[in-house]
């Protein structure tokens, strides 16, 4: 799309839209006149995103909810408490990264990276999907990462019990909602939803190559001349967030489709990638959503 199409009408959730990606992607749109609603664990933080996009964007319709992912039975409220009667577009972006050697779980007992990234985004779309349906042609995007291109899932042990690596578990979390993404689509067209799914990732984006939003993201002096020579390959957040943008406004995108950016889908322009070699294993991601469902009690095709 060389220009962002006026959405005024249409209600956007942004998990995650108080920083990094999340907060680029909500930003984004917000300049097509949309309302646009940033899930987020902290009110704090979502408040300083909001200053910082009205900031950006004059007149833009901007709110905030709270949102956690980790806490699997909070997650019915959060969607009753968006107070709409429809959703154009839900952008599961939020996702936790944590470094140290220490495993950890979530109030549930789930792994915290599957259980905030996947587990909580498979159980927030059940609860989200009769608004989703209640819009004309709504749409749910999944974001995931480029880091989960070199890992496959083990599902004898989605909890990460044996060898745990914190990098590797957060790769296979990403993963994990890319699958999730795509059997989403499968059940929904064979359901005879009017709701499609689309599956992106940001390639590789860096604080160090991303424009500043005070207070939300400062660049620190020298920061883009040490990113030089990253940018020939990688690129910033705000370009991060184009795939996603690009799935929520572009019509023409199909469900079930993989976007990224064009150059070694590292950086660059979004376009459509060819599904990598493990997201074509149907029979995957067949019994991740067997044990999702039963991991969260819920089954979002259902709730059409």
């Amino acid at each position: 799309m060389s220009q962002i199409p006026s959405a005024a009408d249409r209600v956007y959730l942004v998990t995650g839209g108080n920083a990094g990606i999340g907060y680029f992607t909500a930003e984004q749109l917000a300049g097509t006149g949309a309302t646009v609603v940033l899930g987020s664990r902290s009110a704090a933080r979502a408040e300083a995103a909001l200053d910082a996009i009205r900031a950006r964007v004059p007149g833009a319709r901007v709110r905030s909810v709270g949102l956690d992912l980790a806490d699997l039975g909070s997650l019915r409220g959060t969607v009753d408490s968006l107070e709409v009667e429809r959703l154009d577009a839900v952008v599961h972006n939020a996702g936790v990264l944590l470094e140290g050697p220490e495993r950890r779980e979530t109030r549930d007992g789930n792994e915290v990276h599957f259980g905030t990234n996947h587990l909580g985004h498979f159980a927030l779309t059940h609860w989200l999907l009769p608004l989703l349906e209640a819009a004309p042609s709504a749409r749910v995007v999944t974001v995931g990462s480029f880091a989960a291109k070199s890992e496959r899932l083990d599902l004898d042990d989605l909890q990460s019990r044996a060898g745990y690596r914190a990098k590797r578990t957060y790769g296979r979390s990403k993963l994990a909602q890319m699958y999730f993404g795509l059997e989403l689509d499968r059940r929904l067209r064979a359901a005879g939803s009017t709701v499609s799914s689309v599956v992106v990732h940001p390639g590789g984006a860096l604080d160090s190559l991303t424009p500043s939003r005070p207070p939300v993201h400062v660049r620190k002096a020298g920061a883009a001349l040490r990113g030089a020579a990253a940018a020939l390959v990688l690129q910033g957040k705000h370009a991060g967030a184009r795939p996603a943008v690009r799935a929520v406004l572009d019509a023409q995108i199909a469900g079930g489709e993989l976007w990224g950016p064009r150059v070694f889908g590292l950086r660059g322009r979004p376009h459509r990638e060819r599904l990598w070699a493990q997201l074509e294993d149907a029979e995957t991601a067949r019994r991740l959503w067997e044990a999702s469902t039963e991991l969260t009690g819920v089954a979002p095709a259902t709730a059409i």
